[in-house]
């Protein structure tokens, strides 16, 4: 399979040692003690239960599992068992990876003109995975999303796809490691590029689409929330549900970061972070901290809490400029400082950024920061409180010919953005899901 093309290799790679023959070319045993370890027995390793060696073939990471389904018909198979896929939910354990796309270059008119748009050039979707543990990209094709659609939230395995268009928003989700998409209904009101938060449990799924309200052909203002919600309880809420953002919202287009039970974007002018409780269909305001001296703040959720990244640059000496994690409280309105980049690297940081502007993206207990109009990006680690630089992504800038990436069209442009990303076989919600295709035609 395709879906995990790495082309050279890796300090950790997934693999299995080559079994030895249990005999010589004289035809007897070998001696064990001869290279210090037992030999394995096929009379007994044939004849593990299958149940037992599913079990430990849905434990494999994702690059792992699509090498092993090369081994026979039945591990190719495994993943269009619905016995396998149901053990996989149970067992498989969630993976903290990210998942990053090219950052499309925004358009300076609100209306797209379809008929300029180019029928010849080549709109494939290409994401790239990365694997913080043993820092590893690999490369996943989105066959099935077609033109006109970009990527703005991942979760529950799922990667959200929503029109460029502007007006109603269709949006997709999509599974890219077995080649899955489910449109859903478009939303109501006519946005440009509002921001989108997505969350999927095992048993729901909420869906948040937040301001730049189309009030004009030629104006958008940050108005309303509409959300979507689904649940097993047979509860179905399709964009009928919506909200006032508050007054003087002035948020970017852009995604929101869901920590327990909530959906938070950044305001500006001045900095402050938005939250939309979920459940009370309501917004309110947070102060940031230092919001006088930030610079590119960020949201990310890092081990189950709501994170601010930002650089902070004061004039005052005794204040050194420095990037700093701030961790909100449960009180939901106090910032604690539980990070600092040491200042010899922040020295390297700023050297490179010089200026520019850094994304950042979290997941777990890990969070990249990668900076604007470079190739150079930072993994911090909260449980081993570790900075390092990651390798870049071999897939895009001057690599991509070597890797027969050839033509992506004009509206792509070199920089990378991503989601935390659980790469996952099967999602609970896709059933429910399911049930929403019938009335809708597909956008293919």
């Amino acid at each position: 399979m395709e879906a995990f093309h790495a082309p050279f290799s890796f300090h950790f790679p997934y693999a299995f040692p080559i079994p030895t023959p249990t005999t010589n070319f004289l035809g007897t045993t070998p001696n064990p003690s001869i290279n210090g370890s037992p030999w394995m027995d096929t009379r007994i390793w044939s004849r593990l239960p299958h149940r037992l060696i599913d079990r430990i073939i849905a434990f494999l990471p994702p690059p792992a599992f699509f090498r092993a389904r090369a081994v026979c018909k039945r591990f190719y198979a495994l993943l269009y068992s619905s016995t396998f896929l149901e053990l996989y939910l149970q067992v498989s354990p969630q993976r903290h990876w990210f998942i990053f796309f090219r950052q499309k270059i925004p358009r300076n008119n609100i209306y797209k003109n379809s008929s300029n748009a180019s029928g010849t050039s080549d709109h494939r979707v290409e994401g790239y995975l990365f694997d913080p543990h043993n820092l590893s990209w690999y490369r996943l094709c989105f066959a099935l999303i077609p033109q006109g659609f970009s990527p703005v939230s991942s979760s529950g395995g799922l990667i959200c796809f929503v029109s460029d268009e502007a007006g109603s928003k269709n949006i997709l989700l999509c599974n890219p490691l077995v080649g899955s998409m489910i449109p859903l209904p478009p939303t109501l009101r006519p946005r440009l590029f509002p921001s989108i938060g997505l969350t999927i449990t095992n048993s729901s799924i909420d869906l948040a689409v937040a301001g730049d309200d189309l009030i004009s052909p030629y104006a958008v203002k940050n108005l309303t929330t509409e959300s979507f919600h689904i649940d097993g309880n047979g509860f179905y809420s399709i964009w009928g549900t919506t909200s006032s953002l508050p007054r003087l919202c002035s948020f970017e287009s852009g995604k929101m970061v869901h920590v327990e039970g909530r959906f938070y974007c950044m305001n500006f002018s001045p900095f402050s972070v938005l939250s939309y409780d979920i459940a009370t269909n309501n917004w309110c305001k947070i102060q940031a901290p230092m919001r006088r001296f930030l610079r590119s703040p960020c949201l990310v959720e890092g081990n189950g809490r709501l994170v601010l990244v930002a650089a902070v640059e004061k004039s005052k000496l005794n204040v050194p400029r420095s990037l700093r994690l701030w961790a909100l409280q449960d009180c939901g309105t106090m910032w604690v400082e539980i990070e600092r980049m040491p200042q010899q690297l922040y020295v390297q940081f700023a050297e490179v950024e010089n200026g520019q502007g850094f994304n950042c993206v979290g997941h777990g207990q890990f969070v990249v920061i990668i900076i604007k109009n470079s190739d150079k990006a930072l993994l911090f680690d909260f449980c081993k409180k570790r900075w390092l630089w990651i390798p870049p992504c071999p897939f895009v800038g001057n690599n991509n010919l070597e890797y027969g990436v050839t033509n992506y069209g004009s509206e792509f442009g070199g920089e990378l953005h991503g989601f935390g990303y659980d790469p996952r076989l099967a999602a609970p919600i896709s059933a429910l899901l399911d049930q929403l295709t019938l009335p809708f035609q597909s956008f293919n």
